[in-house]
């Protein structure tokens, strides 16, 4: 009985309920019988007519829960071949004793080419052999350049401390 109600009900993507959807028309209950015309070719060009409208309203309802998806969703950087870019390391296993003294990116790396529209081929170290050199878009930053010309900051020389380096 629940299949039954559930198939009956009329549904917010197709408009309609998948009785009508399938068969071309609604179930009938009472104890009338059918007077309407139900010839093959009838039900066919019916049938095809519904399914026609049911695309267009899952057409429709997919278009509309796009457009709220991406109204949450962040605008993805462009990069093209040869930009430098930086590296998430949330998955890569650090070298170091504790997570939170790690880099939070690594690099930068040069891009080689673009793979599909959310994943980038890099080009990584000989030492990274172990690593896959595609990564998601999620995990790129891009190399941010100075607009001010010949702003190349120098490092700040070792701390000196009873001659010793720290």
């Amino acid at each position: 009985m629940a299949e039954f109600a559930y198939n009956n009900y009329d549904h917010s993507s197709a408009k309609q309920s998948l009785f009508l959807t399938f068969y071309g028309r609604d179930p009938q209950f009472d104890s009338v019988h059918i007077t309407q015309d139900t010839s093959a070719g009838t039900l066919s060009t019916k049938i095809t007519s519904v399914q026609q409208d049911v695309k267009r309203e899952i057409e429709v309802a997919i278009n509309r829960l796009k457009r709220y998806a991406d109204k949450s969703r962040a605008s993805q950087p462009v990069f093209n071949p040869g930009d430098m870019v930086w590296i998430s390391s949330k998955n890569i296993e650090a070298t170091r004793p504790t997570k939170k003294l790690s880099e939070r990116f690594l690099g930068p790396f040069s891009l080689l080419k673009k793979v599909s529209t959310h994943a980038y081929h890099l080009k990584l170290p000989s030492q990274w052999k172990s690593i896959h050199p595609v990564f998601h878009i999620s995990l790129l930053e891009p190399v941010k350049t100075s607009t001010i010309p010949n702003n190349n900051q120098e490092p700040p020389p070792p701390i000196i401390i009873a001659e010793e380096d720290e």
